[in-house]
């Protein structure tokens, strides 16, 4: 047994008073009688749904906040049960959680760390929030699961593709379905090469916060890796909306890759800002010039419409998928809201299943019993084939799939395929990989 994992097993059996020892912020309060932050004393439990339902990943956040309503379903023994069908844990049998029913608060992030911390707040001392997810910003992300460290509770990530949710920021307390950075770098590169060539020459936009910046070197490092060439890198406004003015110096740059590293209404409109200035019809260098979105979504697609045609880019999981799983998932969310789901929309049910599995398997709501019961979890049957949720960063590691925009698409939802399935193998990287380095997991804090 690990050493983290005797520390957590002490917790639990003494965890009253190695609670009390563990300094917390005084904003937060819970009861001294209490073995942990929240701990559920009626016959239901409360989570926190905490998503952007105003800002640029609106769209997201809407399609996140369907999966999580559906998931509380089948959670409480409504609707088909969906994905519960096809897991390979039978810990969960729709009688709630441990026997309590599953009721949710939300918040709105505003995709703002700051508006994103304070719904949290609120959730966890005013609502009793046992735990926390959601997030479709890594930004947003990383402040919540640092609060929620602090806060003694879980918290469950949402769709956050930095490398430093899981690296220099992790937290004991926190932990990551969703895939990252680096490994839309090592799934996209191959593809890339094999499509467009190794003598390249890229400029990349960069959203300008710690998605876009580790987004950017993972896709630098893995394409400079071929044999291409950085001409530039550009860090662009989280809040800008019209992109032409960063658009307009690619042209003369000598570059003949576009790189976006942009995501929801942002990637929408640098992408219809680049096609409008005639981009995808240049040739430079001898060469078609194209463009790359590293991290695509079906809502993004359909926002960018025709621009999205030929562009690959790399994604978590898509409705297309023929698995039992995806197919059940994607069976249910469309027969409850009339169309497929996004990846937002699965991974945070694939995030809200696996905490209350978790739960069920360690007998008790205390994080530290759940954070000992996710990690080192290997499991399948929730779409993505089969995933480990490694102990040493709470990271989870599985297929990904490299995608582009339909030639020709059958209806609004039917806009990306899948490409190529690239292994969990090939994504894989050392917990000390230096994009990964300098933080330190820590341990696991119960709170009260």
């Amino acid at each position: 047994m690990s050493k983290s994992n005797l520390t957590r097993r002490g917790l639990l059996k003494t965890s009253a008073v190695a609670g009390a020892g563990i300094a917390l912020p005084t904003i937060f309060t819970a009861s001294s009688a209490a073995a942990y932050t929240n701990e559920p004393t009626g016959s239901s439990v409360t989570l926190g749904f905490n998503v952007p339902q105003t800002g640029p990943y609106a769209d997201e956040g809407a399609d996140e906040l369907r999966a999580y309503e559906l998931a509380v379903e089948h959670l409480n023994g409504g609707g088909d049960g969906g994905m519960m069908n096809t897991f390979s844990s039978k810990a969960l049998d729709g009688s709630g959680i441990m026997g309590k029913k599953v009721e949710f608060v939300t918040g709105d992030t505003q995709t703002k760390s700051d508006a994103a911390r304070a719904s949290a707040k609120s959730m966890i001392e005013k609502d009793g929030a046992i735990m926390i997810t959601g997030g479709s910003s890594s930004g947003v992300a990383i402040a919540v699961q640092g609060l929620c460290q602090e806060a003694g509770v879980i918290f469950m990530a949402g769709l956050t593709h930095s490398n430093d949710t899981t690296g220099k920021d992790k937290k004991a307390n926190g932990f990551r379905h969703f895939f990252n950075a680096y490994m839309s770098g090592a799934a996209l590169a191959p593809v890339l090469e094999k499509l467009y060539g190794s003598d390249r020459k890229a400029y990349h936009l960069t959203a300008d916060y710690t998605w876009g910046w580790t987004q950017e070197e993972s896709i630098v490092a893995s394409t400079e890796a071929l044999g291409w060439e950085t001409v530039n890198t550009v860090k662009t406004p989280l809040a800008a909306t019209d992109f032409s003015s960063y658009i307009a110096p690619v042209l003369n740059s000598g570059a003949d890759v576009l790189v976006l590293n942009h995501y929801g209404g942002n990637m929408v409109n640098s992408l219809t800002n680049a096609v409008q200035f005639g981009l995808r019809e240049k040739q430079v260098n001898g060469k078609n010039f194209e463009i790359v979105v590293p991290l695509y979504s079906r809502l993004m697609a359909k926002g960018a419409g025709e621009n999205v045609k030929g562009i690959h880019g790399s994604t978590n999981w898509h409705w297309s998928l023929q698995d039992d799983a995806s197919k059940a998932f994607v069976k249910s969310f469309g027969e409850k809201y009339g169309f497929p789901p996004s990846q937002a929309a699965h991974t945070v049910y694939c995030q809200t299943l696996l905490y209350a599995d978790a739960c069920q398997r360690a007998g008790t709501f205390n994080p530290c019993g759940v954070a000992e019961a996710l990690e080192g979890f290997e499991f399948d049957g929730l779409g993505n084939g089969k995933t480990l949720y490694r102990a040493e960063d709470h990271q989870c590691f599985k297929d990904v799939l490299v995608v582009r925009g339909k030639e020709n698409p059958t209806s609004e939802f039917d806009l990306l395929e899948v490409v190529e399935v690239t292994p969990a193998a090939q994504v894989t990287y050392e917990p000390d990989h230096p994009m990964f380095a300098g933080g330190n997991l820590g341990t696991c804090n119960p709170g009260a």
